[in-house]
This record gives C-alpha cells, structure tokens and sequence, in this order.
C-alpha cells in the first residue's frame, strides 16, 4: 500500500461527525498513512442541494475506490430515497459482509459465537420497484437475476475458503416463493459444486431466525438475500452485544465501502455519548482490505481488551462510559 493511500471519508448524519473522527483518529494511531478526501452525505445535505447522496460523493469513491462512511439517516414512509439503497446500487456494492462474533465482557446471552452475515446487496426487494396500483393498493416488486445470484454466492464461498471456514448456509424462502427464491437457492447450490472442501446446507428463513435464537453457534456463514440479510444481521447483532460492536463492509468488483451498521442516534447527536466501536471495527476492516493485516490485528485486540472491561461500557452495553473514554482507551492499548 503506498504511503499516500487517498480514502473517501463520509461523517454522515447525527452522531455519525463524533464516531467518524473517534474511527480516523485510531487509524491514525496506528502509523498507517491515509489522506482522507472527505464529503458530505445525508440529510443536511439533501435540503442543500436536493441529493442525500450527490454525485460528487459517488465520484470520489470511485477515484479512491475505498470510502469510510458513517450513519446516514433515512426517513420512514416518505421523504428522499436511502441513499445506503442508492450508494450501494451506483457503485455495484454487490456484497454486504457482517461478522459477528462474541467480545468477553460484553453483555449477552451467548459467548463463542463466531458468524459471518454475507448478504447480496443490489436487487431483491429493495431494487425500490414499487407503484400505486389502485388506491389503497401498492405493489412491489422483488427482482432476483442469476447473474447476482451467482455472484453473491461464489462470494460467500471465497470468503470461507479464505478464511479457512467450514460452512455456508442458504437461507430462503422457496418453499413459498418458488421463482425468486428458487432461483437464488438453485444458483447457491451450482456455485457448491466448485466447493467440495466446504460443507453446504440449506434452512427456510423463519427456522433459520428460530434456530439462531437457539444456538447461533451451529452457524457458520450464512449466504441470504437483500431483506432477509438486512433482517437476520441486525438480529445476529443483538445475540453478541448490539449495533454498536458490530462491523459492516460493502464490497463491489471495484471499489468498498466500510460502514457501522447502526443509525445516525439524532437524540445522542453531540453529547459524546456514542459508542464508536462499530465504526473503529469497521476501519479495521478496511485496513484489512487495504492489505494493512497488522493494522487491522491491533485495532481489533485493543477494541476487545477495551470492552472487557466494564468501565468502558457505553450506554447501550449497560455502562456510562463516554465515546471519548472509549476512543482515549482503544488509541492507548493500541501499544
């Protein structure tokens, strides 16, 4: 990685401008040079130029094919388009990738858990194909291609044999929706074939939610749709501490971005009481991707040592520590 590596850098909305400068400065701690490009994305920015995602945002990821992004809020019912919808399409994101694993000390009903979400990230449900058919009648459509399917899937795949993990599971619906998801598990089962060393099973998506709830460490990764692996993430994310110690990467043939997986908290907004450990994770997976392993390995130890200890608890892990007591301790055990 050259020493002047350009990163696109997208505070975002609430207290996205706290955790943003909280995940720059541990990347900057650990002597790894980036020159952040940064933009503005969101809300504010969609009252001043009519876009919550401009184009001029899109152009720069593009250009440093890298980009850290944090929360960006989306109005419920009406309002401007997702712009996470919109970014991930413009740029072919096709890939949305969340481990989850368990962080001794914190707060949850299970320890061991050791999981990788890997959802396709362009169409499904959110392909945002919907119209008024009638009054009071609204249609949507969910588009599934083989080509995305086969894609998401041989990703999931490479994945595993990368990091040398024994298990994908297909989570559908086909027994319901026997076209679309059909089609998505009959492309999840071609791409097996070429994986002979990796074990491959199938669960229909409400068993797959019963069964995480039971025992989430019968799972490996888990190979989803759009909307099934917005939903199965975030509940993946309650069973090892919350939002805000899970990290969360979309990745496209060309360019990634990096991103915590959480909301933009407006009621939190200024008063350091964040919790930034979404987001510093999230920068150490992008230092991963940049081929800064080492980096990475420190950023990741020095979260966990932080979080082991119960004074460095934010609100939402039950403690009353300050997005700057957890910043200040991440950047001192970073050594």
């Amino acid at each position: 990685m050259a020493n002047d590596r350009e990163v696109t850098l997208i505070p975002g909305d609430g207290i996205g401008p706290e955790v943003t400068e909280a995940a720059v400065s541990i990347v900057e701690a650990t002597g790894v040079s980036i020159q952040w490009e940064r933009v503005e994305a969101g809300s504010d920015v969609f009252q001043k130029y009519g876009s919550a995602m401009p184009e001029g945002v899109l152009n720069s990821i593009r250009r440093t094919r890298v980009a850290l992004k944090g929360p960006i809020g989306t109005p419920i019912g009406d309002g401007f388009k997702s712009p996470n919808v919109a970014l991930r399409q413009s740029l072919e994101l096709y890939a949305c990738v969340r481990p989850v694993a368990s962080i001794p000390g914190v707060p949850s009903r299970y320890e061991d858990v050791d999981l990788v979400i890997v959802r396709e990230n362009t169409e499904g449900l959110y392909s945002g194909l919907e119209h008024r058919v009638a009054p009071g009648v609204v249609e949507s459509l969910k588009i599934v291609t083989e080509a995305a399917s086969l894609r998401i899937a041989r990703y999931a795949f490479e994945l595993a044999r990368r990091e040398r993990r024994s298990r994908i599971t297909a989570v559908h619906k086909a027994n319901i929706m026997k076209l679309s998801d059909g089609l998505f598990l009959e492309c999840a089962r071609r791409v097996a074939v070429d994986y002979s060393e990796i074990a491959f099973e199938e669960i229909i998506i409400d068993n797959c939610a019963m069964q995480l709830v039971s025992d989430p460490r019968r799972f490996d990764v888990l190979l989803l749709d759009n909307l099934y692996g917005d939903i199965l993430s975030d509940l993946c994310a309650g069973l090892v501490g919350g939002l805000g110690v899970v990290p969360g990467s979309n990745i496209g043939e060309d360019c990634a971005v990096f991103e915590a997986v959480h909301g933009s908290a407006p009621d939190i907004a200024g008063k350091r009481l964040a919790n930034p450990c979404a987001l510093i994770l999230s920068a150490s997976q992008m230092l991963r991707y940049l081929g800064e392993d080492a980096a990475a390995n420190r950023i990741e130890s020095a979260v966990r040592e932080t979080l082991a200890d119960t004074r460095h608890h934010t609100r939402d892990l039950g403690g009353s520590a300050t997005l700057d007591d957890i910043t200040t301790s991440v950047r001192d055990k970073l050594g």
